[in-house]
């Protein structure tokens, strides 16, 4: 079907009403499920940044829970036991805002750039290479749009 890829990547606010009654038709009950259960992610991390009391994270986060539950699959389960696993840092992201995102990614592109010089015999070359990659912000190598 013609734009079905488009309709599940997409957030339900997104969604038309038709689109959104048309979904467990398009993708099938699991998926739809598992959809369901993202948005109710979303809902939750909605609230980011915004200070919620302890009714604005709780419905939400109730709701995520119950459907992950209430589900027979796996995949939610294992998502539902990482949320439970992280919920101390996702708490704090909700009231703080704060995030480790910029760190994690220079991390991944210092580690990308080990794996490339692989071999390389002076490692004053390789550490070169690595502050050269971090670094293109900076010397506005990498657009901002």
């Amino acid at each position: 079907m013609r734009g079905w890829p488009a309709t599940w990547l997409c957030a339900a606010t997104h969604l038309t009403d038709r689109a959104r009654d048309n979904l467990p038709r398009v993708i099938g009950a699991p998926i739809t499920v598992a959809w369901n259960a993202k948005e109710d992610l979303l809902d939750l991390l909605a609230t980011a940044r915004t200070r919620p009391d302890r009714e604005q994270v709780r419905d939400p986060l109730y709701r995520f829970y119950r459907r992950c539950a209430d589900a027979d699959l796996p995949e939610l389960q294992r998502l539902a036991t990482t949320v439970e696993t992280w919920w101390p840092e996702i708490l704090a992201f909700l009231h703080t805002g704060i995030t480790n995102a910029g760190s994690e990614g220079v991390n991944r592109v210092i580690k990308t750039i080990a794996r490339d010089a692989y071999g390389l015999r002076n490692p004053g070359n390789q550490r070169s290479r690595t502050r050269c990659a971090t670094t293109r912000r900076a010397r506005r190598h990498l657009d901002a749009r």
